[in-house]
């Protein structure tokens, strides 16, 4: 009995002196800490504040560039290539006959003078055709045709050149039919994925059984994207063949008043022989 007493009681110290133990362990791990705490509050108190330097952000994209590439990357991407295909080749063809149109255009005023001093006044048949020959341009194009067959008489002239002043129109309007298909191609290319979108929507509504706004958006947001664009390309390509149509009216306009004043420079050239 006095053993197990002996033996309860060593159990009881030992247990005791292991339980303050831990305490003292953990009264020092409390103070290193406090201690570590204290410390580092003095050293914050202590150290000078330094500003850190902002760091600089990358650019966002913002404008209307953006805005236009996000809702064209929101649209069907086949609809919304053909249009921006149709939109390239009818700019293609505007821009050809804008160029075109600029290089017919010459100084009409000198240009019939020349020819006239050549004729009239000098008398010299080779080097008025020659000026008509050197110069860019239909009424210049026009001026050869008619001198060229001087020698058969007035008739012969004005026949040549109506016939040839009727060539020369055409060659203006060349292109204008492609222009006008790129114009009616693109509203139609719109109209189309509009309707696609409408399917697309009806579908997806009936794939999820309910109406709710989310199922619909996205075939909506296609529908409206693609007439969009369509209706955008189709007014653009408009304003650039009303400007050729201008161009090309004032050209024959002027091919009509400088062959009028070719048939006077024949007259007087009759006359004067």
């Amino acid at each position: 009995m006095k053993k197990i007493f002996a033996i309860i009681a060593l159990m009881g110290v030992f247990t005791f002196g292991m339980t303050q133990t831990a305490s003292a362990q953990d009264e020092a791990v409390d103070s290193a800490a406090t201690e570590q705490v204290d410390s580092a509050a003095v050293d914050t108190a202590v150290a000078p504040v330094v500003d850190e330097e902002p760091v600089e952000s990358e650019p966002v994209e913002t404008g209307m560039y953006k805005t236009i590439k996000t809702k064209f990357i929101e649209g069907s991407a086949g609809f919304m290539a053909l249009v921006a295909v149709a939109l390239i080749l009818g700019l293609a063809f505007c821009i050809e006959r804008i160029i075109y149109l600029a290089l017919s255009k010459v100084n009409t005023v000198k240009f019939i003078e020349d020819v006239e001093n050549a004729l009239i006044n000098k008398g010299d048949l080779e080097g008025a055709k020659a000026i008509a020959r050197d110069t860019r341009g239909p009424i210049a194009s026009i001026y050869y045709q008619g001198l060229t067959r001087l020698n058969d008489g007035a008739d012969a002239v004005e026949k040549s050149v109506v016939a040839y002043g009727a060539v020369q129109a055409s060659k203006l309007e060349s292109g204008c039919s492609w222009i006008t298909l790129f114009i009616g191609m693109a509203p139609s290319l719109g109209f189309l994925g509009t309707v696609i979108g409408m399917v697309q929507a009806f579908d997806d509504i009936q794939a999820a059984g309910d109406i709710s706004p989310t199922v619909v958006a996205g075939g909506m947001k296609v529908a409206l994207l693609t007439t969009i664009f369509g209706i955008v390309v189709a007014l653009i390509l408009q304003v650039f063949y009303n400007y050729i149509l201008a161009e090309i009216e004032g050209l024959t306009a002027k091919m009509e008043d400088a062959t009028i004043s070719l048939l006077d420079i024949v007259a007087k050239y009759n006359n004067k022989k």
